[in-house]
């Protein structure tokens, strides 16, 4: 595990290959729920079919969220080197029956990079390269996070000093993995991160451990905050269909 939002918008020759990633949350509307059996059932298998068969070079983990926050209880978790089978697979879903009766509550974009504070190191989800890879745990947190301005004023080797921090109380939670999306210049939010866990509570202690940091207080925004369960995709939709 790393910090969140632990690097800033400069790039290098020598990260490696880069992946987009993207987080789309789904809210099914309640006009789904009263349409025939027969045709909730049929939505359901066409939509899980396009998230089972997505475009190629296309990575696509879904995930469940209902009864886990007020308006949205779906995420799909899209990465590509390029954003066209991100869009592709976008414009598949939405083209399904049950596409007409999602909204995209929030939605966040990212493209993948090592933190430069890391050293040499793998560490906690974010490999040798810019590539994003799930570990299929069970549990994941995502959301986004602004650094404040002053961050980015202070020296290189202050910042990296100050990572120091964050990284030595990660090592405690070697179970927590991370993916950091970077934001700049892509979306509305500097970064999107997310936090891969067996336990939400063991996520929760980590946090807890990081607030009194010095690098916690030149955070300016890190919510909202989803915690998703990784589901197929049929029990996803089952779930938001009100199916237990």
């Amino acid at each position: 595990m790393t910090d969140p939002g632990s690097g800033d918008a400069r790039t290098s020759e020598d990260d490696g290959p880069r992946e987009f990633v993207k987080y789309t949350f789904f809210h099914l509307r309640p006009e789904w729920r009263r349409l025939p059996e027969a045709d909730r059932h049929a939505g359901k298998a066409r939509f899980a079919e396009v998230l089972e068969h997505p475009p190629d070079g296309a990575v696509v983990r879904s995930y469940a969220l209902t009864g886990l926050k007020a308006d949205t209880e779906m995420m799909v978790w899209s990465i590509a080197p390029e954003l066209g089978p991100i869009q592709e697979l976008h414009a598949r879903l939405l083209g399904t029956p049950l596409g007409g009766y999602l909204d995209t509550p929030y939605s966040y974009l990212g493209l993948g990079r090592r933190s430069e504070y890391l050293g040499d190191h793998a560490h906690g989800g974010e490999g040798s390269d810019g590539r994003r890879r799930p570990s299929d745990l069970p549990y994941l947190v995502v959301y986004p996070f602004v650094k404040k301005r002053e961050w980015y004023g202070l020296p290189f080797e202050e910042r990296r000093r100050i990572m120091g921090e964050h990284f030595r109380i990660g090592h405690k939670f070697p179970r927590v993995q991370i993916h950091t999306g970077y934001s700049f210049g892509l979306d509305d939010m500097e970064f999107i991160l997310a936090f891969e866990t067996e336990s939400p509570a063991e996520f929760s202690d980590l946090v807890h451990e990081l607030r009194p940091t010095e690098a916690s207080r030149f955070t300016a925004l890190e919510t909202p905050i989803f915690t998703c369960v990784l589901a197929s995709a049929r029990r996803m939709l089952d779930l938001a269909d009100g199916l237990p």
